[in-house]
């Protein structure tokens, strides 16, 4: 006898959807059966008329524990993504002290236990003089990142030489290594040239140039080393068109942020402090041609870059534009907006399935765990309703960061119920039950 059987439902995956039920036991998904076939089961829920998505898997995510509670912690970031649907989360190593040696990886888990409210895998930082991947011998990260402008020196990979020894260390490895491209001698002449202080002077700092010439060597460098490397949120033009150019060169992946699929820097003049992170928003042209990409397949996964602050440290005054705390929120509001994307046929559901699950979790060593809905896999299941729809509102977000630059949107979809491992989390807009989120490595 299976735990629970979900009739009436349409599963959406990758490849495409189709009418099946589903048989779940032990948390994971027993079998797909036929839309007419029935099977003995303890519990069956009726999903007729709705679509059944695999749980979403964002990529890039800050939940800012430890050190950066007053922002979010594993318990605030975690609920935001179960109410929307985000059920496995690969936290990014950028907190107090940053995750860079197993210790730190052992510490960060033992703090979420009892508190997840979803899945929830762990990236490690790349320092200088580091990291010895062969000290990871128990909970393995879903990658190691290496940052090439904007960060201490400890973590600066600032040449293509320093780019190139950092990746070399993972040479023969299946590891994956996040490189978040930039270009810190463009950002250092142009603040030595340019004292505005604005939202432009922002922009000018971090150009497309930069991010162009970081996708180029973040390539290279994997190509020489024969590491494995995913390209962090790439935006403009310039960069999508360097990326179609290279990206054959090397086992090498791209992401962008959902945000950057709408916003652009005439935004600042509305949103302000609430829109500013890096990279900076860009032209009209910018999205268009991200978008075309999304279109194509050129890009493999879309991603939030999750980092919330305290609403109190947006709005305080602050004498350049630059240095407002930079990050939004977004884990609760991927698939809403990602819905818009389906709505305007930018995309449809099954790209936003390999968009938003199927290629994350591949790519970042949950390939048998997560992102499909399939024997074997996590029973981590989406019940969205296409007759409904979701009102994106300010005041109904959990994330400690109390906005989103969504607020105001009306998208057609609503989410019904979210499963994690075959039990309920959510229901109807409303968390159900205690967290049972567990910490999951990556496999390579």
């Amino acid at each position: 006898m299976f735990d629970t059987l979900i009739t009436g439902g349409t599963v959406v995956n990758a490849e495409g959807a189709a009418p099946a039920g589903l048989a779940l036991s032990g948390g994971r998904v027993a079998a797909l059966l036929a839309p007419s076939e029935s099977a003995p089961a303890r519990r069956t829920i009726d999903a007729s008329g709705l679509y059944l998505l695999p749980g979403l898997v964002d990529a890039h995510v800050h939940l800012r524990e430890p050190g950066l509670t007053h922002k979010e912690d594993v318990t605030s970031g975690t609920q935001a993504a179960a109410l929307g649907g985000v059920t496995t989360l690969l936290d990014m190593p950028t907190d107090e002290p940053w995750t860079v040696s197993p210790e730190d990886l052992a510490d960060k888990a033992a703090v979420t236990q009892g508190r997840l409210h979803v899945d929830v895998g762990f990236q490690v930082a790349v320092r200088h003089g580091g990291p010895d991947r062969t000290r990871f011998t128990g909970l393995s990260p879903v990658s190691f990142e290496v940052f090439t402008a904007d960060v201490p020196e400890l973590f600066l990979f600032d040449t293509i030489d320093r780019l190139t020894q950092a990746l070399a260390a993972f040479a023969g490895s299946r590891q994956l290594v996040g490189v978040s491209p930039g270009d810190q001698s463009i950002l250092d002449g142009q603040a030595a040239r340019d004292s505005a202080g604005d939202a432009a002077a922002f922009g000018r700092s971090r150009p497309p140039l930069a991010e162009a010439n970081g996708v180029a060597r973040a390539v290279l460098a994997a190509a020489t080393t024969g590491a494995r490397i995913h390209v962090r949120q790439i935006n403009a033009a310039l960069g999508v068109a360097t990326w179609r150019r290279m990206r054959d060169l090397a086992d090498a992946s791209v992401e962008t942020t959902v945000q950057n699929l709408f916003f652009t820097a005439a935004d600042y003049e509305t949103q302000g402090a609430r829109l500013k992170a890096s990279p900076p928003f860009r032209d009209l042209a910018d999205v268009e041609a991200l978008r075309a990409a999304l279109a194509e397949g050129l890009i493999d996964i879309v991603a939030t870059d999750h980092a919330p602050h305290a609403p109190a440290e947006k709005a305080a005054p602050y004498s350049a534009f630059a240095d407002i705390p930079g990050g939004m929120p977004g884990v609760q509001t991927l698939l809403p907006a990602m819905l818009r994307l389906v709505e305007e046929k930018v995309i449809d559901l099954p790209a936003l399935v390999r968009l938003c699950a199927c290629n994350p979790a591949a790519r970042f060593g949950l390939a048998t765990r997560k992102g499909r809905i399939a024997p074997g896999f996590d029973a981590d299941i989406l019940f969205l309703d296409p007759r409904g729809e979701t009102q994106i509102r300010d005041e109904a977000q959990l994330s400690r960061g109390g906005y989103t630059p969504f607020h105001g949107w009306t998208v057609p979809g609503a989410l019904r119920a979210v499963l994690l491992r075959g039990t309920e989390v959510m229901r109807d807009g409303r968390l159900v039950g205690p967290p049972h989120g567990q910490v999951v490595g990556g496999t390579f």
